[in-house]
Formats: structure tokens, sequence, C-alpha cells
């Protein structure tokens, strides 16, 4: 998404490759748990919106309990494996260590990740449309406003504005984000002119990528970036140029 849009608004992004482990944007091929959360994001959307402006734990105490509960998954072996196969069977089987992540310092009483309604709601989305798309605000004022269209930004489109080297990775155990749906990356990529992009898979499930720390991943990206070279920025096409046209003329009309 950054170095599409920057490339569009002809602005630097100063990067000179792109290494990606198990990328979203596409996510069409996943399990029943996901198809059923997507439906009901897009069905009761503006009324969840209201009610739960993010996803976290509140209140100090509650975060207290959950800390409490992360380390007797730890402390109680049985008990954190029944948790780890539940979690498992809801991402589709996959077999990444979600016991030992909640189990991170990050996770305490005073501070704890939360999730925005609206990156839930833009995943949902993308899987109903089967295209890496920006965030539609669900009105033809509000997108032309943002993006200067009635539609969102279709990215896969606009592959062929990245000028630097790719590299796509994928985990052949991931159930979150399939191998399929990075091998997709990859193939528009290529039908769009984009060069330099290669394609590699692991035996890892999705949370191997960044956790694990293993040797074999740590050498392959290290090998990755020993290939950057200086960053050659290309003249953004003409598509890429009509868009901008485009976005600029609606935001002066508005």
């Amino acid at each position: 998404m950054y170095v599409i849009t920057r490339r569009i608004e002809e602005k630097p992004h100063r990067l000179s490759r792109l290494i990606l482990l198990s990328p979203a944007g596409f996510h069409e091929d996943s399990n029943l748990c996901f198809t059923l959360i997507e439906h009901s994001f897009l069905l009761l959307g503006p009324v969840l919106s209201r009610i739960f402006p993010a996803f976290y734990i509140p209140t100090r105490f509650f975060r207290m309990l959950f800390n409490k509960l992360a380390r007797d998954f730890h402390n109680y072996p049985a008990v954190g494996g029944l948790v780890q196969t539940l979690m498992g069977y809801v991402v589709g089987g996959d077999s990444s260590n979600w016991v030992g992540v909640i189990g991170l310092p990050h996770y305490n009483m005073d501070d704890m990740p939360a999730v925005s309604f609206r990156v839930a709601l833009h995943l949902a989305q993308i899987k109903r449309s089967r295209k890496f798309r920006m965030f539609d605000y669900g009105s033809v004022q509000a997108n032309m406003e943002v993006y200067g269209s009635p539609e969102p930004l279709d990215l896969g489109e606009f592959y062929g504005l990245i000028d630097v080297p790719v590299d796509l990775v994928a985990g052949k155990k991931d159930k979150v984000i399939r191998a399929s749906m990075v091998r997709k990356h990859y193939r528009v990529m290529r039908e769009s002119g984009v060069a330099d992009v290669s394609y590699n898979e692991f035996e890892y499930a999705h949370l191997d990528f960044t956790f694990s720390h293993r040797e074999e991943l740590l050498a392959y990206v290290m090998s990755r970036l020993l290939l950057v070279e200086p960053t050659k920025t290309r003249p953004v096409h003409k598509k890429g140029m009509k868009l901008k046209k485009k976005m600029e003329s609606a935001k002066n009309e508005l």
C-alpha cells in the first residue's frame, strides 16, 4: 500500500527492497471461521462499529485476569494444550504457538494490544471483493473525497508502479494467510510487469514468521538484504498519472 500510494503521489518512498513474510492482501482462500466472521462484519458493521470501535480487553482488572490465565496456560500444560488446540481449530488448523504469544511481556495489566474495528472490517471487505483494495468508506461521496473515485483504489491494478525488488515468502502450514494467497501476489506482480520478484516457501505456520526466530528464516532474510542496491526511481506510468490527476481534481471540486 505504502509504495504504491507514494508512487501515485510522486513522492519518494525511500525503500530499497520489500521482504514480505506471509503478507496480507488477498484472502478469498480461507477457512469457514473467517468466512463467518466476514459475513458478520459486513452485515452488522454499522451497528458493531458504534459498540466496538476497537477490540481490546478493557479495564486493568480484566487485563490482570487475562494475564493470570495466560500464566496458567504455561504453568499447567494440560490446560495450555487444550487452549492451543481450540485456537488452532478456530483459525483453520494453524499450528502456531498461540499460547506462547499471549504469554509475551506486552500482554500485561497496564497495556495490551488492540485491533481497530475498521482494520477488521477492511479485511472482511478484501475477502468479499477478492481484490487487494483500500478501505471502502461505504458511500460514493466518502470514497470520492478520499480517493477521487467512487470505488476504493484497487492496489493490485497498480502493482506495476512497484520499483524495488520484492521477495514474497509463504508458510506451507499457514492457515491464516495461505500459501495460495501469497502466490496470487506473485502472479499479479509478474502479470503487472514487476520483473524483480521472487517467491519462496517454508514449513511454517502463521506466527512462526514473527516469533520462531529460526536460523533458516534469519539466514534467508539476511541473504535478500545483501542484494539491496541504491533505489532507482522510475517515472510513474500513465495509469498512475491519470489516477493522481483524478484524485486532485476531485479534491478541488469538493
